[in-house]
């Protein structure tokens, strides 16, 4: 086995009174592709930071091979102080070549001539990939690289780490992006960390199978130590348990949508009956809406009913924050009408996070400092309260300074799901969040008995929370789509399938004997691969529903191990057949 190219051995941290973590061994191989997964507050950042050698550990020995270049990308950039984001991108003594910079800024649509005070969240961080990458490390250490990324954005970071040659360790509660991109698992709960050998698509098998060992072993200690292993337990693997029979519930939504959408999506839905009728809740018609010269939405017909769920995806810059000012009434269109209900009651949720007083206690922002809130109606204890969004009861008094940017987040949750209202408005609620409380969202939204509008470019949440999607490409269209992220990109590369099968029989059957053209063996793979590459995607997602069963590690250990074996495998066949493809792609095209 190789030598790690980066260890940290028996990592040790005081935080506050006691211990973050004591005891860690870590070895980062030169190839390995990680996913770092914990609860917001377990350490995941500043573990990261102590693996970069920006803190000074109090017990540990880090130890990193000749010439290896660790470059951390932080969750949230320093650009305060520099005039533009070129000026950041290019400071300090490990600056990376302007050229290499300028390269990927391109690449990834970043202006870095952009004046650092006024930029937005997504130009900070396209700035800080653009300097991480360009600085050409063997090892990245990602902290939640696709927060405020848009979804092509967030595709070109997955193509270039799909091709990177050195190493990394990924936070990000962006499932399809772990899923996608990892082979490996570091799991740091409780103090503790552990790693399994299999990427973050068999994680949840893993956790519970870890989860079923404790539960075991708990049978030998005394009651307060079942009890408080029975309270984690169900707030975890019994969530995600309840989630599967919403994913099923989600299913018919969508179903019974589409038929009221009708098969070519057109927006407008026809009132059958007096019932629907009084469902509606927001009624788009003919709206359109222009910025100078700019027509941002065009043409837009949607009638929204209760209990709709809607997700709104697309480029940043396309219309989504325009689109849903237009439905809630904080913009007026320039053409058509949006009617609204009287009784709408609108909760925005949005990423103001950051204003919330570090001062202040968290008493203070869920009950005003008293002891009890009131929770749509029902008068709940604030303790009570907290443990519903996974918070340690204790953490009542502290300050909001102390608690991470995900318990920041969670806590505003709480604050704003507590308000009455038949209307929520969410702008990228994933953010920051970690995969726990992902799960407790989407069952507070799934439980939500209002309208629920969410702009989100994290695939995996919509997938699993929205009934229809707007898909909004910058042109003034508007895609409606009966289901989530998948089923929009699904319509979306259709025209594209049926324009390249039309078209290919219209190609020119004799051409010149000159060298334009394909050797038979280039032809045959270039030909051939794209069906086994699809068979073997099909294969990894057959392998990973069967690894997902919790049970299966316990009944036949062997089984999972083999299952854990093939995906590996299947993965690197599959990485291996899509270089190939793209190299006779171009070689293709070259020749053309």
């Amino acid at each position: 086995m190789a030598a790690p190219v980066l260890a940290y051995e028996n990592l040790g941290l005081v935080q506050g009174a006691g211990w973050l973590f004591r005891g860690l061994d870590l070895f980062i191989g030169e190839r390995d592709r990680l996913a770092l997964i914990g609860r917001n507050g377990a350490g995941k950042t500043t573990l990261l930071k102590c693996l970069a050698g920006m803190i000074e550990t109090d017990e540990g020995r880090r130890t990193i091979q000749p010439g290896i270049k660790v470059v951390l990308l932080e969750q949230d950039p320093k650009v305060e102080g520099f005039a533009t984001l070129r000026d950041f991108a290019l400071a300090g003594p490990d600056a990376p070549p302007p050229y290499e910079v300028d390269a990927i800024a391109t690449q990834i649509g970043i202006d870095l001539d952009r004046e650092a005070a006024t930029a937005s969240g997504g130009e900070r961080r396209r700035a800080a990939i653009a300097r991480a990458l360009a600085q050409d490390p063997q090892v990245l250490l990602l902290d939640e690289p696709t927060n405020h990324l848009d979804l092509a954005a967030i595709e070109w970071l997955e193509d270039w780490l799909s091709r990177y040659t050195g190493a990394f360790i990924a936070i990000s509660h962006d499932r399809t992006f772990l899923k996608r991109l990892t082979r490996s698992s570091l799991w740091l709960d409780r103090g503790a960390i552990r790693r399994a050998e299999i990427g973050f698509g068999g994680f949840d098998a893993w956790t519970e199978q870890v989860y079923a060992e404790e539960a075991r072993a708990a049978e030998k200690l005394d009651a307060k130590l079942k009890l408080e292993l029975h309270w984690l337990e169900r707030g975890v693997t019994a969530r995600r348990k309840r989630n599967q029979g919403r994913l099923a519930k989600l299913q018919e939504m969508r179903a019974t949508r589409a038929a009221m959408l009708g098969p070519a999506g057109t927006a407008k839905l026809g009132l059958q009956n007096d019932d629907v009728k009084t469902k509606v809740v927001i009624d788009a018609e003919k709206v359109t809406k222009r910025f100078g010269d700019r027509t941002i939405i065009k043409d837009f017909n949607l009638r929204i009913t209760r209990g709709d769920r809607i997700g709104v995806v697309g480029a940043n810059g396309a219309g989504k924050t325009t689109l849903l000012k237009l439905l809630t009434g904080e913009m007026e269109p320039d053409e058509g009408a949006i009617r609204r209900a009287k009784t709408l009651d609108g909760v925005v949720i949005d990423q103001q996070r950051k204003l919330l007083d570090p001062n202040k206690h968290v008493r203070d922002i869920l009950a005003d400092g008293g002891d009890w809130v009131d929770v749509r109606g029902v008068r709940k204890h604030v303790q009570g309260y907290l443990k519903e969004f996974l918070f340690a009861p204790e953490l009542i008094d502290a300050k909001i300074g102390t608690l991470s940017g995900g318990e920041r987040s969670r806590l505003l949750l709480a604050r704003e799901f507590a308000r009455r209202s038949n209307l929520l408005v969410l702008d990228e609620p994933t953010n920051d969040l970690d995969l726990e409380t992902l799960d407790l969202l989407q069952e507070v939204i799934a439980d939500y008995d209002g309208t629920v509008l969410i702009v989100s470019h994290d695939r995996d949440f919509l997938d699993r929370t929205v009934t229809i999607t707007l898909g909004l490409d910058g042109s003034g269209r508007v895609d409606i789509v009966a289901g989530g992220y998948e089923d929009w990109e699904r319509k979306r590369k259709a025209p594209q399938a049926s324009a390249q099968k039309a078209a290919a029989p219209k190609v020119a059957p004799a051409a010149p004997k000159q060298q334009t053209k394909l050797t038979y063996k280039d032809q045959r793979d270039y030909d051939l691969l794209p069906g086994r590459i699809e068979e073997l995607e099909a294969q990894i997602a057959r392998d990973e529903d069967a690894l997902s069963d919790p049970d299966l590690y316990t009944k036949n250990p062997d089984r999972f191990a083999a299952l854990t074996a093939a995906i590996e495998k299947a993965r690197t066949e599959r990485d291996a057949a899509e270089e190939r493809w793209l190299e006779l792609a171009e070689k293709a095209e070259a020749l053309a």
